[in-house]
């Protein structure tokens, strides 16, 4: 919600009016200094919509800021010149509305579009989101990460390296929107305040790492060439796309990481196809190229990295990962009834290289079970059961 500063105001007295932390106004308006503000001025305050309200006969800003549970000195903020004195039947007036309802809808089939809309709804109600692209896909699609928080811990978070796990986005997208609701509410999370979260921690989001494969997945051929050609050759000459896990090139972008990849190529597809073919040396794909510098460039305290479908937590390879990470997986387990799981005989994969480069905490977390892709039908579920996950990888 867009405000026009008045004199006398400050982010803090908006802080005090809308009942908004002050960092969390702070943060949304990076570009403004917070002690300077000036007559005329427009403010982001995070959390608000407006709303269009035309004066019945018998109304006045009294009882409608009572019906919504705001003080008149907020409607009178956003309406200005405005005097309680000086309204009359028949006039259109503006009214802060708090968002208490959930801007993602999940659990539905969610390909690239529905997501990029998703994430533009998010930023405009939350504009202390910063997303910005970190890369391109194969056919040009942008690569979003998510910021949100200030604190020293950097934990990472990802979803549909697999084309056909795409429904760990919709689930990652809609832990971001609870969170962001929970900041400005005020509310808690599982008994968690969200905001001490958002002190603690920086937390980076890439919702979706492969969106040529989950559009091909969820609508089928693409119109471009020669991707349309391709994808049926390397399908096999099959339309049917439900098992296709790799980029649109046929590359599997999580066998695409330096820890131990020539042993998991020997073992997989020597050529492109739908699934497990590592390429022709590691981080060949754009997708996989942006994940590795964003992990370079962040300085990634542990990272999560989530795909479908088993109800397990792995957190070790080789022998590298630090001994907390088994405290953690516990703990994961735990909120999740997950299996943790150390090892199995699976290489090159992004948490193997965090693991193996860092030698911090990286998991791999296969949500819900059945076969991928797994139905809409088992969001709820999911959510719930992962919800415990997203929580424990931020404030432990």
């Amino acid at each position: 919600m867009e405000i026009v500063v008045r004199p006398g105001d400050s982010l803090w007295s908006y802080s005090q009016l809308f009942h908004i932390d002050l960092q969390l106004i702070r943060d949304s308006n990076r570009e403004i200094q917070s002690d300077r503000l000036s007559i005329g001025q427009k403010v982001q305050i995070p959390g608000y919509v407006i709303q269009h309200v035309q004066l019945r006969a018998g109304d006045s800003l009294w009882n409608i800021a009572q019906s919504r549970q705001i003080p008149v000195s907020a409607i009178l903020q956003v309406n200005p010149g405005m005097t309680p004195d000086r309204v009359q039947a028949g006039q259109m007036i503006r009214v802060p509305r708090r968002i208490t309802w959930r801007i993602v809808n999940g659990k539905r089939y969610y390909d690239y579009s529905q997501m990029m809309n998703d994430m533009r709804r998010l930023q405009t109600v939350y504009p202390f989101l910063r997303v910005a692209s970190i890369g391109q896909s194969v056919m040009g699609k942008d690569i979003d990460e998510v910021l949100i928080g200030n604190g020293g811990k950097r934990v990472h978070y990802n979803g549909s390296f697999h084309a056909n796990e795409w429904i760990t986005t919709s689930v990652i997208m809609t832990f971001l929107n609870d969170y962001a609701l929970a900041l400005t509410n005020q509310t808690s999370l599982r008994g968690l305040a969200a905001y001490r979260l958002y002190e603690q921690t920086m937390w980076s989001i890439v919702p979706m790492v492969n969106p040529d494969g989950v559009d091909l997945v969820i609508n089928g051929l693409p119109a471009e060439e020669p991707w349309n050609d391709s994808v049926v050759s390397l399908n096999n000459g099959n339309t049917d796309f439900s098992g296709w896990k790799a980029n649109i090139r046929g590359v599997d972008l999580n066998d695409q990481f330096p820890a131990k990849w020539e042993e998991e190529r020997a073992n997989h597809p020597n050529r492109p196809g739908p699934r497990d073919y590592g390429g022709e040396r590691p981080l060949s794909e754009p997708e996989s190229i942006a994940m590795a510098e964003l992990t370079k460039k962040r300085d990634f305290s542990r990272v999560l990295a989530f795909h479908t479908q088993g109800k397990v937590v792995y957190w070790g390879f080789e022998n590298m990962e630090p001994p907390e990470s088994a405290l953690i997986s516990k703990e994961f387990g735990r909120v999740s009834g997950y299996v943790p799981v150390r090892t199995i005989e699976s290489y090159a994969g992004y948490k193997d290289w965090f693991i193996q480069d860092w030698r911090r905490p990286g998991f791999t977390i296969e949500l819900g079970e059945g076969t991928n892709p797994l139905p809409i039908t088992q969001f709820d579920e999911i959510y719930e059961e992962s919800l415990g996950i997203f929580l424990a990888g931020l404030y432990m």
